[in-house]
């Protein structure tokens, strides 16, 4: 342990001279060399970097279905006159209201005569209606026989009474009234039917003329004519020809004559 100290001792006398040594005036103390610190050089003005907006988020529209798509009306402009009522075909009656005024089996007039239905017929067949009114067209009066008004010309055994008419209704052969086409004004043309009548004044009386010892009657004769009619209960084609039987002249009928001497 003595060695030990010892050496410590001298470690520590070695030191100690080193330090003294190193202050001596050939060896100033060593002092670090000063250098100055750098310029400011002053940072660069801030730049704030751009914010970036995002847009406002909007929600989308709630659906909305589409609309049914309507057509538009088409455009009809108004008519200027008055419509005419619907067409409605009628039945006729078994006997028409004109027949309460005469004894004749046809009408000169009728009040209940249905001149809108015959003319709607007329224009809707009206082709096909000319084809049948060609038959049965109007009668040439001037090619007709005519009465003679003087005794000094001739004169007729049974008196009479000629007329040309017109008639509205009448009865067919068929015992049936039938409404007759007459002054229907169709397409700028008038369809009208005209016949002539001859009527005994005096039907089953002696003829005026013959002797007594004669037997004799005053008798009605007719002819069958042929008219173009409306018929009513037919809605295809409500036209029609049939025959009726009309007054044509007066004869006189004269009986069987014996000589009983």
């Amino acid at each position: 342990m003595a060695g030990i100290s010892v050496v410590l001792v001298l470690v520590g006398l070695s030191c100690g001279c080193l330090g003294e040594a190193d202050r001596s005036p050939h060896h100033p103390p060593h002092r670090p060399s000063y250098h100055p610190a750098p310029a400011y050089t002053p940072a660069p003005a801030y730049k704030p970097r751009p914010t970036y907006h995002q847009p406002a988020y909007k929600a989308a529209p709630a659906y909305r279905p589409a609309p049914a798509y309507k057509p538009a009306p088409a455009y009809r402009p108004a008519p200027a006159y008055k419509p005419a009522p619907a067409y409605k075909p009628h039945h006729e009656p078994a006997v028409p209201a004109c027949a309460a005024d005469t004894t004749k089996p046809w009408c000169l007039e009728d009040d209940e005569y249905p001149t809108y239905e015959i003319k709607h017929a007329a224009e809707t067949h009206y082709e096909k209606l000319l084809s049948l009114y060609a038959d049965v067209a109007d009668l040439n009066t001037e090619l007709s026989v005519e009465r003679p008004n003087t005794l000094e010309e001739e004169t007729y055994l049974c008196p009479s009474e000629t007329a040309y008419v017109q008639p509205l209704r009448a009865i067919n052969t068929e015992g049936k009234w039938r409404v007759i086409v007459n002054n229907i004004e169709v397409h700028y043309e008038t369809l009208t039917q005209t016949t002539r009548i001859e009527e005994c004044l005096t039907s089953g009386d002696a003829c005026p003329l013959v002797p007594e010892c004669y037997e004799s009657k005053c008798l009605q004769k007719s002819i069958h004519h042929r008219f173009l009619v409306y018929d009513a209960y037919d809605q295809y084609f409500p036209f029609a020809i049939e025959t009726f039987t009309l007054p044509a002249s007066c004869a006189c009928l004269l009986g069987a004559y014996t000589i009983d001497h």
